[in-house]
């Protein structure tokens, strides 16, 4: 599994112009899931986010996660980040997982945020969705899970 994980002022994701998730600040996770991801690839993952230490301390340096800051995510479905685009113009999806794999992932990914205090908005699967955010800092890493054979 990806997320790509923004630290936020703000953030909200609209479908057919009704807000389905919104936060103040926390973090913005676009999270997509691939062939062979399973359970442990989402709670991995969403683990991995909330204890990023990518919060200002009191000196100003990142040393603090979502959760010692009392911020949220906002989870928001991205089936894209498995496109490739390494030959042609086109980008293809084969490497994301098919929609009925990847629906549940995402959600044990917010599900395992949720289990361990934090507050969770969400984007809706398979919707087309409008993605407000105000990026703090800016900070944006990519994360991704370890493959299956490493977790074994």
């Amino acid at each position: 599994m990806r997320a790509l994980v923004q630290r936020v002022s703000r953030a909200r994701v609209s479908v057919e112009g009704r807000v389905t998730g919104a936060i103040e600040r926390g973090l913005l996770a676009l999270v997509g899931a691939t062939h062979g991801d399973d359970r442990a690839a989402a709670e991995w993952l969403a683990r991995k986010t909330a204890e990023l230490r990518i919060f200002p301390d009191g000196e100003g340096r990142m040393n603090r996660d979502v959760r010692e800051t009392g911020g949220a995510v906002l989870v928001v479905p991205q089936f894209t980040l498995y496109g490739e685009t390494r030959r042609g113009r086109r980008p293809d999806f084969y490497g994301a997982a098919r929609p009925e794999e990847a629906a549940p992932l995402v959600e044990r990914f917010a599900a395992s945020l949720e289990a361990m205090g934090l507050a969770v908005g969400r984007g809706v699967f398979g919707a087309h969705m409008e993605v407000e955010l105000v990026n703090d800092g800016p900070v944006t890493l990519m994360l991704e899970s370890p493959v299956v054979q490493e977790r074994a």
